[in-house]
């Protein structure tokens, strides 16, 4: 029987930690999570979230950034058997929106962050996953000859703008699958515009 090394036990207090906080925050926002709460559920004391993180606001930011990091995933998933470049643009998109019915995503990523977090921290965040990633697509699509002539950065920025203004509809949605359905054509509709 293998000894765990102190490395080993690090990383699974921090999994234990990052696992607790995505659930209380996805079910409870961030204001109403509570750092007694996290450390509960962890099944570790309040000192333990202290130690491997800078408070609330710290763990919230880890958490955000796993969750950038999983959608960057679902993302890629998703577009990863797409017959072309702009096939993979397109399914990235819905798998995006899809995404936003997740109550961890629709929190944590939709509504909390930026009030957490700030639009640049945001920002600065996405654009290491999920606009790096549709930059590429769009990329792509347009050295295959697969959208129209234009600047692949303005696009890149726009389209996102328009899938988070989409996913914060479905968050405050009464109704999200329903509202997921809307927005889910407008989308489409608006990435036809730019197909060739």
């Amino acid at each position: 029987m293998s000894r765990r090394t102190q490395a080993d036990r690090t990383g699974e207090t921090t999994t234990g930690l990052l696992d607790a906080a995505a659930g209380l925050f996805g079910r409870d926002g961030y204001a109403a999570t509570s750092i007694d709460e996290i450390a509960r559920v962890a099944g570790v004391t309040k000192g333990a979230v202290y130690h491997h993180f800078e408070g609330k606001a710290g763990l919230f930011r880890a958490v955000f950034v796993r969750q950038e990091r999983l959608l960057a995933d679902a993302l890629a998933g998703a577009a990863a058997g797409a017959p072309d470049a702009w096939a993979a643009v397109r399914a990235g998109c819905r798998a995006f929106l899809r995404a936003s019915l997740d109550p961890v995503v629709r929190q944590v990523l939709v509504l909390d962050g930026p009030a957490v977090l700030g639009w640049e921290t945001v920002r600065d965040l996405e654009r290491e996953h999920t606009l790096a990633m549709l930059r590429r697509g769009i990329a792509a699509a347009a050295d295959a000859g697969l959208v129209t002539p234009g600047d692949p950065d303005a696009r890149t920025h726009l389209l996102l703008g328009a899938l988070c203004e989409a996913a914060l509809l479905i968050a405050r949605s009464a109704d999200p699958a329903a509202t997921l359905a809307t927005v889910d054509t407008e989308i489409e509709t608006l990435l036809q515009r730019y197909a060739t």
